[in-house]
């Protein structure tokens, strides 16, 4: 089957950002008094909109994170971009081939438009993706596992969902992509394939995808 569109996950598939932002989310909410590991955050959180530590926390202790939390997690998470983020191995061969066969691409994700462009502006997937194939979270006002963003995608690029890809490493991406109609590959370098149930396939590798997608 010949895909008319290939919606990429960012965090985690794109760009290596997972392994910081977890560690750093976990330090801060341990540092506000809501004890949490790294395996923890990643249980949790990984995938989501940051809107979900904010409910997860008040709904588990009653208590509000304070009104500046999304602005300090925000700066220490781009501060750490900036020193250490680096592409996902094999991605830039993936966009690279995709482009040369003519097979139109897009991300959409759980951060926030100013987060995706900070990580492509560190690791050079700038030249890749552009303001008509970003999306985020922030478009549509509800994250993944809810299907709107990946909706909200396919019709922007003027694809159906059932000619739709996406390609996630985190069960709430698996169960938005699902429950929008397209199908998924599931990204396992992070995630075990057992955590993400429902995928039509899985690769623990990009350079397994392309063989996917044909």
């Amino acid at each position: 089957m010949r895909y008319d569109l290939v919606i990429f996950d960012n965090d985690g598939v794109l760009v290596d950002s997972e392994p910081l932002s977890n560690t750093i989310l976990a330090g801060y909410l341990t540092e506000l008094g809501h004890p949490t590991t790294y395996a923890e955050s990643v249980r949790d959180y990984m995938g989501a909109a940051v809107h979900r530590v904010h409910d997860l926390v008040l709904e588990r202790t009653g208590k509000r994170l304070p009104d500046d939390f999304d602005e300090i997690l925000h700066a220490r998470v781009f501060a750490a971009f900036e020193r250490e983020l680096t592409p996902v191995a094999g991605v830039l061969d993936i966009l690279g081939k995709l482009t040369a066969d003519g097979v139109p691409y897009c991300v959409a994700s759980s951060g926030s438009h100013e987060r995706i462009r900070a990580g492509h502006r560190k690791t050079g997937l700038d030249a890749w993706f552009h303001a008509e194939n970003v999306f985020s979270a922030q478009d549509v006002g509800c994250g993944k596992p809810a299907p709107d963003l990946f909706l909200h995608a396919a019709a922007r690029m003027g694809a159906a969902p059932a000619r739709c890809v996406v390609i996630e490493d985190s069960p709430l991406g698996v169960a938005a992509a699902l429950a929008a109609g397209t199908d998924v590959y599931g990204f396992t370098a992070m995630t075990p394939a057992t955590h993400l149930s429902g995928a039509n396939g899985f690769f623990a590798d990009m350079s397994e995808l392309p063989e996917l997608l044909a």
